[in-house]
């Protein structure tokens, strides 16, 4: 996806659930992941499901792997954290970053979920970016939903890009629709085939951009190769 900032540059953007690094094959490879996002040459990298351990492999630290591998700096959105390491969302951006702020957006009885609040310094001008990755039960993201838009508004930005992995495949879902509504836009025609999942880029005459997978792009089905991400 593709944004005109006010300065006339174009700003590209992508979001990309990793899965931890593991391709449709069963494979874990850090490495096949990095090469992915390299060739997508985005300013700005929304990931979900980063799996960073502390161990003697570097690759399997995959936050730090993947920054180091693309070149790009990195904001963590840790939402699981255990004893060897941590899990959750990141930020990876060419751009100079300005501040990175996480937010729990987790549900008691689910799985935790957050949200990376980050603004950066992209072209002389400043632009707000939001990274998620929300629930699996409707009544779960319909809350978060409400928790985001809450602190979206209140700190009000000119300009939002918001990147994420929503798991939710009913184009009329109420949450989709409040995001809809403050990002303003139609969804997106369907991926080129091939390409799993469905994505919406929300992309209206106000400030606020959006960029986010509706589905859960067959995250459980048994893997093959990277799955591409959206941009």
């Amino acid at each position: 996806m593709t944004i005109a900032l006010e300065t006339g540059r174009l700003l590209s953007v992508a979001s990309y659930n990793i899965h931890r690094c593991v391709g449709v094959d069963g494979r874990r490879d850090p490495l096949r992941i990095a090469q992915v996002i390299r060739e997508l040459d985005a300013d700005i990298v929304g990931l979900q499901e980063v799996h960073s351990r502390v161990t003697e492999d570097e690759q399997a630290h995959q936050l730090d792997f993947l920054a180091d591998a693309t070149g790009l700096r990195a904001i963590p959105g840790h939402t699981l954290y255990r004893h060897d390491g941590h899990y959750g969302n990141a930020l990876l951006t060419n751009a100079t970053i300005l501040v990175g702020r996480p937010f729990d957006l987790s549900v008691p009885g689910h799985e935790p979920r957050g949200v990376i609040d980050a603004e950066i310094d992209i072209a002389g001008e400043n632009l707000r970016v939001i990274v998620t990755h929300l629930g699996l039960w409707p009544a779960e993201r319909r809350l978060q939903v409400k928790r985001l838009l809450t602190i979206l508004d209140e700190e009000p930005s000119r300009l939002i890009v918001m990147l994420g992995d929503i798991n939710e495949w009913l184009p009329r879902a109420r949450s989709l629709r409040w995001l809809q509504a403050y990002f303003g836009g139609a969804p997106a025609p369907r991926t080129a085939r091939g390409r799993p999942g469905r994505f919406t880029g929300r992309r209206g005459a106000g400030p606020h951009q959006g960029l986010f997978a509706p589905g859960r792009q067959g995250a459980r089905r048994p893997p093959r190769r990277p799955r591409p991400p959206q941009r």
